[in-house]
């Protein structure tokens, strides 16, 4: 289990952080876990989330992967962006209230530009769905998103 708070490994803030616990981190894979609360930011009126959330938890995912080796290599947490994904396939609708999910997202591309594709898995009792996720870390993001703005602005 890795002991560095959410909040040090994930560029988001608060209720915007969906997923629990990073259970473990390697140099390829990341699993993760979350309960299902009906409290939350996006829970249907049931208390359930919606299967389409189950994206942001991959994404949130890859992110704490990210996260964990920047910590690891005594680097800043960076802003990274989901730019995709191919074949997202759900088994439900949605995800009860008190479901415990584990996602696995095991790196199977990563370039010196930042560009990276990340196969992921989320289960729970009865629930499955997977995904194909396209990401992109600048190399500075702080520049890359001046950049963007100066560009928006001209």
């Amino acid at each position: 289990m890795i002991d560095w708070p959410l909040a040090e490994l994930l560029p988001h803030a608060g209720d915007m952080i969906l997923i629990d616990q990073v259970l473990s981190c390697d140099e390829e894979q990341i699993h993760t876990r979350l309960t299902v609360r009906p409290d939350g930011l996006f829970n249907r009126e049931d208390g359930s989330l919606p299967a389409w959330l189950g994206l942001e938890l991959m994404a949130q995912s890859v992110a704490a992967f990210a996260g964990c080796h920047a910590r690891r290599d005594g680097k800043l947490v960076e802003l990274g962006f989901l730019l995709g994904t191919r074949k997202f396939n759900c088994n439900v609708e949605h995800f009860p209230v008190g479901s415990e999910l584990t996602i696995h997202a095991l790196r199977s591309l990563e370039d010196d530009n930042g560009m990276g594709v990340f196969e992921c898995h989320l289960s729970g009792p009865g629930i499955h769905a997977s995904a194909r996720l396209n990401v992109f870390r600048p190399p500075q993001a702080s520049a890359y998103l001046s950049e963007s703005q100066e560009l928006r602005h001209a």
